[in-house]
Order: structure tokens, then C-alpha cells, then sequence
């Protein structure tokens, strides 16, 4: 089992050390139409009722995405991604405990979501889509997670896929770290990604997975996110029909286990509760296997 790198990570109010245990991430999707939860948090009351849950059950970073970034869907625009998110981030300011991720791929969004509270950026495109993202990154000195994918969300599953997948996202990441460093975002602060689900078969998920200590190599702390997909759900079909998002949870568990005992950092996930203990025990087996 690979030894796993120790990072220190500066947030606008605290620091968090990366790399003694694993950390989990809540997802909290401000959607009507994510492929997992998709209006579960629509409105306002259930948003902070489920987040505040979430910090209950363990959550040590709650990720809020207000645009679903589903295999093919097309994005809204930035004021109604900022109509969705901005409610929930003024609710939560005074009442949260942990910190915030926003999940968004426009700087203008970025920038207005940290004002109101925000500690952290998660850009799924890895600064493909708006570059601006490292530029805001850079100007509030926050941690900058960049995500590898193929494609876009309308595209990533109907393209070509990649002939070598770790080779492709390793390139796609290095692209996305030099994009971000030039616009000053110190290496301190970027999180790498290799997204699983985003423009990969089912296939290279898993391979991905197990050649997670390869791209550990880059030197920069890893969050793996399995939660719930479509991977999971083709390999616990039944009858030829994909597991439904709901009915994944223990694939998820078993993918959660994978990724920490491949070094991950953080652990993306929709069911906190569930995945706090499986990253507890999955640590434990980490910390035994240690001289």
C-alpha cells in the first residue's frame, strides 16, 4: 500500500492538514435535475436542512453545485447558477461549521461565491471551460480543486474515449495545473481530481482507481469522487438494467475503500453517514500497514 503525502491546505479561516486520515466530502446539489439527487435540495429549506445534516453525520467539506454537470446535460447561465447557490451560501454562512466547496466552472460565479462565504473552488473542467477560475483562485489565496474531463458534460460520454486513460488524464491535469500556476495560484493550493465518470468508459473508471498511487506522483493531494455512478451501475445491473442511483451505496462503499487505500485525500460523497464509517475503517487499515 502506497505511503500517502501529507499537504497543508489554507482556507480563509483555518488550515486543514491532508494526509492524516482521509477526508469527506458532503455533496450537496442545488439542482432539479442532477443524475443522483436531482431536486432533492431545490429549495431553500431542504438545501440547509441537508447540509446541516451532512456536518452531523461527518462531513468535513460540504461541496454545494447549483448546475447539474450530468452525462449530457447543457449548463444554465451564470445568473441563475448565482439565484440558485447564493440563498444557500447566506443561509449557511452563520451556521455551518465546516467549510464550503462551490462546485462551478465560471469565474463570475466563483468570485461572487466566495464573497458570500465560499472557502474553496471545485472546477470540473479544470479551468478548460473559463481560465478566469484560476485568476479568482489566485486573488482570494483559496484552495482550487481541478477536475480532469473529456469533452463537456453534453459530449464526454459519446465521444472517443481515451486509448490510454491514465496517460490522458495525467496530460489533462498537467495542462490545467500549468494554466493555473501561471495565474498565480500557488501549488499549495491545487487539489487534483481525475474524474471519474467524466469522459471515461465504465472500464477505465476502475482502472483509474487502481493506478490512483500513479498519479499521486504529480505531487499534489487527490480527491477521488465515486459516488453513485453510472460505472457502479452497470457493473450491479440486474436483468440488464443499471442499479438506480439510490440502490449504489455499497458499490459506492467499496469504491470509497479503493480510492483511500490508493491515497486519496478526500472522498466526494452523497451519503455521509454511510461513507464516514467506511473511511474510518478503511483508515484504520491504512494506519496498520504503516512501519
Amino acid at each position: 500500500m502506497p505511503r500517502r503525502k501529507r499537504y497543508l491546505l489554507k482556507l480563509p479561516s483555518r488550515t486543514l492538514l491532508l494526509g492524516e486520515r482521509t477526508l469527506v466530502m458532503g455533496v450537496l446539489n442545488v439542482t432539479p435535475d442532477s443524475f443522483s439527487d436531482g431536486g432533492k435540495f431545490f429549495t431553500l429549506k431542504r438545501a440547509v436542512d441537508g447540509a446541516l445534516a451532512m456536518e452531523r453525520a461527518g462531513a468535513d467539506l460540504l461541496d454545494i453545485g447549483a448546475e447539474s454537470t450530468r452525462p449530457g446535460s447543457a449548463g444554465i447561465s451564470a445568473a441563475e447558477e448565482l439565484q440558485r447557490l447564493l440563498p444557500v451560501l447566506e443561509a449557511l454562512r452563520a451556521r455551518l461549521k465546516i467549510p464550503i466547496s462551490v462546485d462551478t466552472q465560471k469565474s463570475g460565479v466563483a468570485e461572487i461565491a466566495l464573497g458570500a462565504g465560499a472557502a474553496m473552488l471545485n472546477d470540473i473542467s479544470g479551468l478548460k471551460n473559463d481560465p478566469g477560475m484560476a485568476e479568482v483562485a489566485a486573488k482570494f489565496g483559496v484552495p482550487l480543486i481541478l477536475m480532469h474531463m473529456r469533452g463537456t458534460p453534453r459530449t464526454m460520454q459519446k465521444q472517443p474515449f481515451a486509448k490510454n486513460v491514465v496517460k490522458d488524464v495525467i496530460a489533462g491535469l498537467r495542462h490545467s495545473i500549468s494554466i493555473a500556476r501561471r495565474a498565480g495560484v500557488r501549488k499549495s493550493q491545487i487539489i487534483l481530481d481525475p474524474g471519474i465518470g467524466f469522459g471515461k468508459s465504465f472500464r477505465q473508471n476502475y482502472e483509474l482507481l487502481a493506478r490512483l498511487p500513479e498519479l499521486a506522483k504529480l505531487g499534489y493531494p487527490l480527491l477521488v469522487g465515486t459516488s453513485r455512478k453510472g460505472f457502479l451501475g452497470a457493473t450491479l445491473a440486474t436483468r440488464g438494467k443499471p442499479a438506480p442511483p439510490e440502490a449504489r451505496i455499497w458499490g459506492t462503499a467499496a469504491t470509497v475503500t479503493a480510492s483511500i487505500l490508493g491515497g486519496a485525500h478526500i472522498v466526494r460523497v452523497h451519503d455521509v453517514a454511510e461513507m464516514a464509517q467506511v473511511a474510518k475503517v478503511a483508515g484504520a487499515l491504512r494506519d496498520a500497514t504503516r512501519p
